[in-house]
């Protein structure tokens, strides 16, 4: 999901008018369970690495460089660099800093390529090439789209921009307006663009591609505005369709066929795109794809999560509303689905599935899985079998009271009824509120602690369904919302967290003031990096989760933090600080006398503008 500019009220149409533990000892399991020694680890952590078998995650062959979103095809945003260490982190220092000159939310990360940082901001989708090799960091070369400005108008939460990839020798990146660049990574000229949706239906593009053996993958936001989702293949070399499928339709259109084979029951038959709606409102049924993808080469599968169904009054839309608040496994040269699983059936309080799932192997009750790891807006953190789509592990990592857990032999969450949202009925202190136990901001992996470490929100809501009639380009919501703090109150509505994929349970937690929007950063060194809303950028330790240094940025980190080798040796931190996105909005002049306005972010965060600022500024930090 995400709330509608309209839905966020006046205030907001002026603002954007303005502008496990370790493995035992002699050996460590790698990332794919390929055993590695320590002695081999600590040969080449000589070298700010540790080891090949970490160095070679697949799609990211180099230690010192960041180049895909999640900087491996997994996404698990692991670096095997580990020149800082808890012992030295301490004495980490501002290197440089980079003024992008635009203040709205600066949500993605950069990349690191050939000692060259690349910068998407948010719209109008500037990029910047700045030259590492020069102390100075003079800029090779900056993009200035004509990105239509009409785009602006359309987008939900924010005209945020999640990030590019890097591939032979091209940035690739999604302008709000609809189109995916690709850009030369030496010159900065355009070596190709498509265009692939139209804004006068309300679609706009926010999420990062990722590439894979020459296939771009991109999909559309705007579920908020009666958009029919969509992820689509392009190819790398020319940017021309490869292949496109709906999330909601016909099989013919979701582009399921005989291999589809969902591990349940009821996600078995034809055209349930369809007949899981009422008549044609599967046209206007939202479920795009604005979160993140990733990439599995040992099943050769890509996933990706479907975001809410429209409207989100869900009396006007019966049934389970397949395919939205789901996760799809497909063929990436096909685009064919092999399965799919859907995390919130009929969906009753905005809980999109869109958060990235992340590949790895594990060990489940003494067998070998190959898993899939997935933080749902919902509250739950799901492990599947990632070549059946069978949910191996689900339990809450915040509150919930929305369900009492999932039927593991049904794959449904079991509901409370007296949760669930009507049209005319405010229903009240439903957890999580509709940003969901996380929104967008993605999790990290550690194969050396095989615990995962996520950001999380803390926050309730009252939800009442609304009549609504679609408008094409308008928002199509059907609802009023009003958000606040949830258990704990206003100094615990954010929470940096470790979870084990294997007994579902957290591990360790960090208490923060505000939802934390950002996402980390994982070493080899067993440090975590991560951004605050009001501004603290962290390390702490991957074990124990102690604080062991903290760096005030001029504004709130909606952002992911990212490390990389600079051509001087030396390992580098980055972050983008830029208060923005869906709740960080609050910060960028809504007036906090209507508790409602942004969908009810601004009463749960009206205190935010008294910690920090709008900015866009990417810090990078070294060690002396």
């Amino acid at each position: 999901m995400t709330p509608t500019r309209a839905a966020m009220g006046t205030a907001l149409a002026v603002l954007i008018a303005a502008a496990g533990a370790c493995s035992g000892s002699g050996t460590e399991t790698g990332r794919a369970g390929v055993p590695r020694t320590e002695t081999a680890a600590a040969a080449a952590s000589a070298n700010g690495s540790e080891g090949p078998a970490a160095v070679n995650q697949p799609g990211a062959p180099n230690a010192g460089e960041w180049t895909l979103p999640g900087r491996d095809f997994a996404g698990t945003r692991y670096t095997p660099l580990a020149q800082i260490t808890p012992a030295n982190v301490k004495n980490l220092k501002v290197a440089w800093t980079f003024s992008t000159g635009l203040a709205r939310g600066f949500e993605g990360q950069p990349l690191i390529v050939d000692n060259t940082m690349y910068i998407v901001t948010p719209w109008p989708n500037k990029v910047f090439a700045i030259d590492l090799t020069d102390p100075s960091g003079p800029l090779k070369w900056s993009y200035n789209p004509p990105t239509a400005t009409a785009a602006q108008g359309e987008a939900c939460c924010d005209v945020v921009n999640r990030g590019a990839s890097y591939a032979d020798g091209k940035i690739v990146f999604n302008r709000l307006d609809n189109t995916t660049v690709a850009l030369d990574a030496k010159t900065g000229k355009t070596a190709w663009q498509t265009k692939l949706g139209d804004i006068a239906l309300g679609e706009t593009m926010t999420m990062a591609p990722l590439v894979v053996n020459g296939r771009v993958f991109v999909g559309n936001s705007g579920a908020e505005l009666g958009v029919h989702g969509w992820i689509t293949a392009l190819d790398l070399k020319d940017g021309h369709i490869l292949w496109r499928a709906y999330s909601t339709g016909p099989d013919s259109l979701v582009k399921i066929g005989p291999d589809f084979k969902p591990f349940y029951a009821d996600l078995r038959g034809k055209d349930l795109g369809t007949k899981t709606w009422a008549g044609d409102d599967w046209k206007l049924g939202g479920g795009t794809v604005w979160g993140w993808v990733s990439y599995d080469p040992e099943t050769d599968l890509i996933f990706y999560g479907t975001a809410n169904p429209g409207v989100w009054n869900p009396d006007l839309r019966p049934g389970d509303n397949l395919w939205t608040a789901a996760v799809f496994a497909r063929d990436p040269a096909t685009g064919e689905a092999r399965w799919a699983y859907q995390y919130t059936p009929h969906d009753s309080w905005d809980y999109d599935g869109i958060n990235e799932s992340i590949p790895v192997d594990l060990t489940i009750d003494g067998k070998p899985r190959k898993a899939l790891v997935h933080f749902d807006r919902n509250g739950f953190g799901s492990t599947l079998d990632r070549t059946t789509g069978e949910v191996l592990v689900a339990q809450p990592f915040k509150y919930i009271n929305w369900s009492t857990g999932v039927d593991l032999k049904t794959g449904r969450p079991q509901r409370v009824a007296s949760k669930e949202t009507h049209q005319g009925i405010n229903t009240q202190a439903i957890c999580p509120s509709s940003t969901g136990a996380r929104d967008q901001q993605p999790a990290a992996f550690s194969p050396r602690t095989h615990l995962f470490y996520t950001p999380s929100t803390n926050l309730c809501m009252d939800y009442e369904g609304t009549e609504v009639s679609y408008i094409a380009g308008t928002p199509y919501l059907g609802a009023e919302v009003q958000m606040y703090a949830g258990p704990g109150g206003k100094d615990a509505r954010g929470e940096f967290l470790a979870w084990d994929p294997v007994a579902g349970k957290k591990v360790w937690g960090i208490t923060e003031r505000f939802p934390v929007w950002s996402g980390p950063v994982v070493t080899g060194s067993d440090l975590v990096f991560y951004g605050t809303m009001d501004g603290w950028f962290k390390a702490v330790d991957a074990k124990s989760g102690t604080e062991l240094w903290k760096f005030k940025t001029g504004s709130g980190i909606v952002g992911n933090a990212v490390t990389f080798m600079g051509p001087d040796g030396k390992q580098y931190v980055a972050i983008y600080s830029g208060v923005g996105g869906w709740y960080g909005a609050v910060a960028l002049g809504l007036s906090p006398s209507d508790p409602t306005a942004a969908l009810g972010a601004v009463g749960a965060g009206q205190d935010l503008p008294q910690y920090t600022a709008p900015g866009g500024t990417v810090y990078v930090f070294a060690l002396p």
